[in-house]
């Protein structure tokens, strides 16, 4: 029998931003996302899965990533999880509450002690998926944050939220909440930032065709194409026009209960490699910059 989580899931991101048009324009004619709803200063963006949304768009001065959502489990109860963050350090922020964005449900708010907002919604509904395409993102796969702590941030979504540890590399700790190897990655850094968002695709080979789509609009890669260590999942990173890093990301490695945790001696590389394949170059000086860039909101 699986894990039982109360948190089934990463469903969605919001981003601010300061060009709401161009953002729209970039996620969705490039990028690859579609038009869910647009309302006046926000736009809601899906993939071809059945979130009613992967990322959220809103006018703002500056860039900076507003909140994570987390699907909660019909079963659990969003208001007990939010009392469990905020004895271990986390601020309730919006009491829970029906929301009108796209998909509906409830929703219930918190920000932790770093300043992360994290939302659980509860009961949305899903729609029916778009036609499959190879080359378009159908879900997100994870967010990568920056914390002056990795193993203080690890603890909080282990203990308060239901995670599970699935892999510790010298620089990562690697967290999940169903069978994807991850959902949460928490990188060491001086700063608690965003480090990237990674968007699921169909497969590598769509990983490859959508990068392709970048540098045809002149978006050099930042990192990749290459196959991580944990996880096993095949990778190529870009920064957008407003400095966030985003990632094509296929084949996320399906665990258990009976994966074994991974330490940082199980995951090291020759010298000069920055992936399993030994084909990704060093990551470019403008997405190390940028994957420490991005404030939380």
């Amino acid at each position: 029998m699986g894990q039982d989580f109360p948190i089934t899931g990463l469903r969605s991101v919001d981003f601010d931003v300061p060009d709401l048009e161009a953002a729209t324009a970039f996620y969705t004619d490039i990028w690859g996302l579609s038009l869910a709803v647009r309302s006046e200063g926000t736009v809601w963006l899906r993939g071809t899965g059945s979130d009613p949304y992967l990322l959220a768009l809103h006018a703002a001065s500056t860039p900076a990533i507003r909140s994570m959502t987390f699907r909660v489990a019909p079963k659990a109860d969003p208001e007990a999880l939010a009392a469990v963050m905020v004895a271990h350090g986390a601020e309730l922020t919006t009491p829970r509450t029906t929301t009108d964005e796209p998909g509906g449900g409830t929703i219930v708010a918190v920000r932790d002690a770093q300043g992360r907002t994290i939302r659980l919604v509860q009961h949305d509904t899903r729609v029916a998926p778009l036609p499959a395409d190879a080359d378009r993102p159908e879900r997100i796969a994870h967010v990568n944050f920056n914390s002056d702590d990795v193993d203080r941030d690890a603890a909080f979504y282990t203990n308060a939220l239901g995670f599970t540890l699935t892999d510790r590399s010298k620089m990562m700790a690697f967290v999940r909440t169903n069978s994807d190897h991850h959902s949460i990655v928490i990188a060491d850094a001086p700063v608690n930032t965003l480090n990237h968002v990674a968007f699921q695709m169909p497969s590598w080979e769509g990983v490859m065709r959508a990068s392709g789509r970048m540098v045809d609009h002149r978006f050099a890669i930042g990192w990749g194409p290459g196959r991580h260590g944990p996880g096993n999942n095949v990778f190529a990173y870009f920064v957008d026009p407003f400095g966030f890093v985003v990632e094509y990301t296929a084949d996320v490695l399906q665990v258990d209960e009976h994966y074994r945790v991974g330490r940082p001696q199980d995951w090291t590389w020759p010298p000069g490699r920055t992936d399993q394949w030994g084909i990704a170059p060093p990551k470019t000086l403008e997405c190390k910059a940028a994957q420490l860039a991005i404030p939380f909101a």
